[in-house]
């Protein structure tokens, strides 16, 4: 059956449109440079261009690789190509046990952000596109808002969670021009009892708080706004087009004043980097002075296609902790555990210490709807990877050693 696009009038689809040094507590990496110690270390920088490289003809690809394929390209600036990408639903089930829902929703594949660490990078392999592409093919999905509706009337969703940006963010620089994210959202309004959160690095979502407000009215919606660091040029180094992390702080506190469920999340912890116990105290003190009423934290995890663009960015900007990340993630894809149970116990104790909770509580639904699940978000203590029998760190105080 045709249907027509449905996104925002002001994105016409038919037409291309031309830190300072300070003292850190004693790390992890005790033997590394940290972080804050070298300027050269917190200097910008863009994302990696992507690689001149051939691609299967046509008539090879299948799935969501051919659609890709066959995208039109809507506009192309800052060195990253747009596209309008044809999908058959918007709503996708999402079975990874790392995570605490199963429906997801993201308006856009690719994020121009270009976080370094970005987990979600092997989802452009679906599309027989490379990693590091992630950031600079940008498709955002056709006739959102007419599948949306859709996809809701389906009884399978009924007491469902339904995470907004849980691979890609919502509220890139895209969501300016084509409005993807407030089309779906506004279909939502329309409806009750669903149960919504949002997950962004953008103070952009405060321009959707017209619509965040009317689903308040009759379904349970949060957000969360991703903070790894309260360091503006670390912020810089790490996620080079992300907006500054005192722009998210403020969207969390403008969020809070008009009455919406909002906390932080600190993902990912990245081990060396993120992680001094002063940095780490500053985020939960801001959060606290914020109004935000959790802060969820978890330590770097990296797929194959994660792995392929941040150890190369570590060997460049932290070069004496290359070797350790080579140890720790090539073998596991993750930490060890003695070191996430430490970030685990400093989390617990920052919290404590600031009077703030570590997840979303249960919000409340309208009278006479299904009760929500809960949503708890998975903390670094529910993503334990086996240490190797030999570690090489030393451990903090307070850390037990390792036989």
């Amino acid at each position: 059956m045709a249907t027509t696009n449905t996104l925002r009038p002001a994105a016409d689809l038919s037409r291309i449109r031309p830190v300072r040094s300070r003292e850190t507590s004693l790390s992890l990496f005790p033997h590394a440079a940290r972080h804050g110690n070298d300027d050269n270390a917190c200097g910008a920088s863009a994302p990696t261009p992507a690689p001149n490289r051939g691609t299967k003809p046509a008539a090879e690809l299948v799935g969501i690789a051919r659609l890709a394929a066959s995208s039109p390209c809507a506009d192309t600036k800052r060195g990253t190509e747009y596209f309008i990408l044809p999908v058959r639903s918007i709503i996708n089930r999402c079975d990874s046990p790392r995570v605490p829902f199963n429906y997801t929703i993201n308006p856009y594949r690719g994020c121009e952000f270009g976080c370094h660490y970005c987990y979600a990078r092997y989802t452009h392999e679906f599309m027989e596109l490379d990693g590091s592409e992630f950031e600079t093919k940008i498709y955002a999905k056709r006739d959102a808002a007419l599948l949306v509706a859709r996809d809701l009337e389906n009884p399978r969703l009924d007491g469902e969670h339904i995470a907004i940006g849980a691979a890609t963010d919502p509220y890139q620089p895209a969501e300016r021009e084509f409005g993807v994210t407030r089309s779906i959202l506004e279909k939502m309004a329309e409806r009750s009892g669903l149960s919504v959160s949002i997950t962004t690095k953008s103070d952009q979502v405060l321009r959707d708080l017209d619509l965040l407000k009317r689903i308040a009215e009759k379904s349970s919606i949060s957000v969360n706004l991703s903070i790894t660091t309260m360091r503006t040029r670390l912020a810089r180094l790490l996620e080079p087009r992300a907006p500054r992390p005192d722009l998210r702080m403020g969207a969390v506190k403008a969020l809070r004043a008009a009455g919406i469920s909002a906390g932080v999340l600190a993902m990912p912890i990245v081990p060396g980097i993120t992680d001094a116990q002063g940095d780490l105290e500053e985020l939960v003190r801001s959060a606290r002075d914020a109004d935000a009423q959790w802060v969820g934290a978890r330590v770097l995890y990296l797929m194959p296609a994660a792995q392929k663009q941040f150890l190369p960015f570590v060997q460049a900007k932290f070069p004496r902790l290359a070797r350790q990340y080579d140890e720790w993630y090539r073998r596991n894809n993750g930490a060890p555990q003695a070191y996430t149970e430490e970030i685990t116990q400093r989390f617990a104790e920052l919290r404590k210490k600031y009077g703030i909770n570590s997840r979303p509580s249960v919000p409340i639904r309208p009278p006479g709807e299904m009760p929500q699940m809960s949503l708890g978000l998975t903390q670094v203590e529910e993503t334990k990877v086996p240490a190797p029998a030999h570690p090489e760190f030393k451990h903090l105080p307070g850390m037990p050693a390792l036989q």
